[in-house]
This record gives structure tokens, sequence and C-alpha cells, in this order.
């Protein structure tokens, strides 16, 4: 039982979401992604219909704890991806978000088992103190702490997958 918990702490599980990337850099993606996690890997790359000429996929890994950290971190800076990394909060570990757009750069956010968003406790005095007793500062400061800019961003992305239907209407001018 001991050595079952004790693998349970140090392995992870996680999904790395490639919202959108140019069909050109998509070899590079899987480079990057096999150099980080230590083998080959291959993508089932599909169109991005939110972004004519991107490619989007997804890719379940496990590792040890603290991979998604070096997932996010071996894609950051790469200008056109949106990307999303989760690890799952294991055996007396949190888990963990990290968002990219090309816009807004990186974000990282703890998770706890629900996959739900924890704000630090100085996150949230941070917040109260730099927001004084303006209710809308506050609101701004929580929406960052929740990375709402990213999840914002990201959301079309997330939804134009196959298997649900949606219509993308382009401006015409």
């Amino acid at each position: 039982m001991a050595a079952t918990q004790a693998r349970q702490a140090t392995t992870a599980r996680g999904v790395l979401y490639v919202h959108s990337a140019p069909r050109a850099l998509s070899p590079h993606v899987e480079w990057a992604v096999g150099r980080a996690l230590g083998l080959a890997v291959n993508f089932d790359w599909s169109d991005q219909p939110v972004l004519p000429g991107a490619q989007r996929a997804e890719f379940q890994w496990e590792g040890t704890r603290g991979t998604g950290a070096v997932l996010a971190s071996a894609l950051r800076g790469w200008d056109h991806l949106r990307y999303e990394v989760t690890e799952d909060a294991g055996f007396g570990t949190d888990g963990g978000r990290w968002l990219h757009t090309p816009g807004l750069g990186i974000f990282f956010a703890q998770t706890d088992t629900a996959g739900n968003v924890v704000i630090p406790e100085d996150r949230l005095r941070n917040a109260m103190e730099l927001a004084g007793a303006n209710a809308l500062a506050l609101h701004r400061e929580l929406r960052l702490a929740l990375g709402q800019a990213w999840d914002d961003e990201l959301e079309p992305f997330r939804h134009a997958s196959d298997f649900n239907a949606v219509v993308w209407l382009h401006q015409v001018g």
C-alpha cells in the first residue's frame, strides 16, 4: 500500500491541448513535446475551423510530478501557438493549468482535485490591497487571478471540434 501511494505521489497525468498551431509548426510542436517527455510523440492533428490554416490536437501524457510545467515551458514563447496544459491533482499534491495565447503570453493556476482553479490566500490579499474600496478594481484583479482573459480568448478554440456543431461567420470586408 505504501509503495502504491509513493508511486501515485510522484506520477502525474494530464492533457496538452494545442488549440491552434500553424500547419508548418506542427512537427516542431511534436518535437518539443517529445524532448520534454523524453520520448517520440505523434499527434492526431485536425483542422482548426476558428482559424483557417491552423491545426489543433489533444495529447494525453503521463510523467513525474511537474511534467505539466516542463511541457508548458517547452512551448512557451512560441508566438503563433494557443495551447493549454493540465496536470491533474494527485495524492497529496495540487494540480496545475497553464494557458498560452499569442497576445497574452502564459498564465498558470493551481487546481484542486475537481479541476477548479485555486487562488492562494496571498494572491487574494494582494488583489484586495490593490483594489482598496473600489469594487470594479477588485473584480478586475480577481478576473486576472482566475485567468479570465486567457479563458475568454481560448473558449472559441476549445469548442471548435468535429464533435461540436459550430457555424463560424467570417467578416467580409
